[in-house]
């Protein structure tokens, strides 16, 4: 249905004389900056609607679409009869918004139409919209593009701005709002100020090195800079891609030996039947993946084969696919019987996974380690009998949910380890383009520190300038904006 409404629209703005037999007077001149409207708020019946539209006849659209015609106060609400254009049917009372430019999201004129959110007055507006000479359906992030384009955002804020959109847990939210009000544009900023200055100690040694009147010690200054620099992008490019995984998820495995509660836990963290649950050994023979917000934090979740040899080719292959999971994963929750604890399954896996993975500290490893020890509602009330020595571990019941707050609260540990804490510190790098033009002035600043001519000196700073000016978005090619907004819906 709503495909449908758009094409109408689409039909509208490419014919409109197919609309209106006679033009509105005080329609503006064509020009190249068409003016776009899209519905913006979340499609499908709902309370109210909002349409907005941005370019130069904004205003005019406002005007002849409803009444009276003359325009509302500036950046204030005002209830409007809606009309068509062409036949001056009515078509809802909303209230309209009036932004005209520079003062508005993209720099332009722009007007939001906040109208009742059923299909038929959402195609009536969207339909007389398109009828308006001058007007034509946005397309996807071009409201946002427009405000790139107009100096509204920087790159940076535009992705934060994305991922605010498609946040879905606590900690994605709190990150892109970071992001959003421009903390890792402003810290690039700061840095590319730092290496003008450099730049410009370098330059003027080169230009009057042999005049009496220039400030001693002009080149240390410069080494200053350029060596602090260093520190902190070394410091960034460490993070070991923290904000890319709570962009993105961070990946928790969940392994065992057979009929350990693997497949309990997975449908107890996910709050949905993910895995089937059942007493016979081996019931799991693929991996199982579903994402889940896991204490405030995206997570990919995976149930595995349970490790044990001597199984069938099937199941061999589940276990196979299980030790390549675990090879990925970023937490590793180890499972066990807490009642069966002596058992060869039990043993074997302590001595292969739990041994060489839970016994590495988190310096040596990439990977972070939990281990589980499950169904301790079947453990006499003294605790667990004779056993082998065991790692730190927290006790639990699928059964009965005693111990998953504890175990909840350590995993939120791990991952905040894995993902970082995006309420402190300084602000995560989000995405691949971040490291790799933070890399590259890393880079150029070390081709700086080995040049032994002074004019290649300076030709390595501006190429490390040059990667701080494209991370927010002054250097950007066409191809990499057209990946930046394609992501963004039709209306934002």
């Amino acid at each position: 249905m709503w495909r449908g409404l758009w094409t109408l629209a689409a039909r509208a703005a490419r014919w409109p004389h197919r609309l209106c037999r006679r033009q509105g007077s005080g329609a503006p001149a064509p020009s190249s900056g068409a003016t776009i409207f899209a519905l913006s708020s979340g499609q499908g019946r709902c309370g109210i609607a909002v349409i907005r539209t941005s370019g130069p006849a904004s205003g005019y659209a406002l005007r002849i679409l409803t009444a009276p015609r003359d325009l509302p106060a500036a950046r204030k609400a005002s209830l409007r009869l809606l009309s068509d254009p062409c036949s001056g049917e009515p078509l809802d009372r909303a209230l309209v918004l009036w932004f005209p430019g520079p003062r508005s999201f993209t720099g332009e004129d722009c007007v939001e139409f906040h109208v009742h959110g059923g299909p038929a007055v959402v195609s009536g507006i969207l339909q007389a919209l398109g009828s308006v000479p001058g007007l034509r359906p946005a397309e996807a992030g071009e409201f946002t593009r427009r405000a790139f384009a107009h100096g509204k955002l920087n790159l940076t804020e535009v992705e934060g701005l994305a991922d605010l959109i498609h946040a879905e847990t606590e900690a994605q939210r709190r990150q892109a709002l970071r992001q959003l009000d421009g903390e890792l544009g402003h810290l690039c900023r700061s840095w590319a100020r730092n290496l003008t200055k450099a730049l410009a100690h370098v330059e003027a040694y080169i230009d009057f090195g042999e005049d009496d009147n220039l400030e001693e010690g002009v080149l240390e200054q410069a080494d200053i800079q350029v060596r602090e620099l260093e520190v902190a992008l070394g410091a960034h490019l460490r993070d070991a891609r923290r904000g890319q995984r709570l962009r993105s998820g961070a990946h928790v495995v969940v392994t065992g030996p057979p009929n350990s509660g693997k497949s309990s836990l997975v449908n107890l963290l996910s709050r949905k039947p993910v895995s089937i649950v059942s007493p016979e050994p081996g019931t799991t023979r693929d991996v199982l993946e579903t994402p889940v917000d896991l204490a405030g934090f995206p997570v990919l979740l995976s149930d595995t084969a349970g490790l044990r040899e001597g199984a069938g080719p099937v199941e061999q292959e589940g276990v196979r696919r299980a030790q390549e999971r675990l090879e990925q994963a970023d937490v590793i929750v180890a499972m066990l019987d807490a009642s069966d604890l002596a058992s060869p399954s039990s043993r074997n896996f302590l001595d292969t996974v739990v041994a060489t993975v839970g016994a590495q500290s988190p310096s040596e490893s990439s990977q972070r380690f939990v281990l589980v020890l499950n169904k301790s509602d079947l453990l006499p009330p003294e605790g667990p009998g004779p056993g082998p020595d065991l790692p730190p571990n927290l006790l639990l019941s699928c059964l009965t949910g005693e111990g998953l707050h504890s175990l909840l609260e350590a995993l939120r540990k791990e991952l905040a380890a894995v993902c970082g804490d995006p309420s402190t510190g300084s602000p995560l790098l989000t995405r691949a383009r971040h490291q790799h033009h933070l890399k590259g002035c890393l880079d150029a600043l070390g081709h700086y520190k080995q040049s032994k001519d002074l004019a290649l000196a300076a030709e390595a700073l501006r190429v490390a300038r040059g990667h701080l000016t494209c991370l927010t978005g002054g250097g950007g090619t066409e191809e990499i904006l057209d990946i930046i907004f394609r992501d963004f819906c039709v209306g934002k």
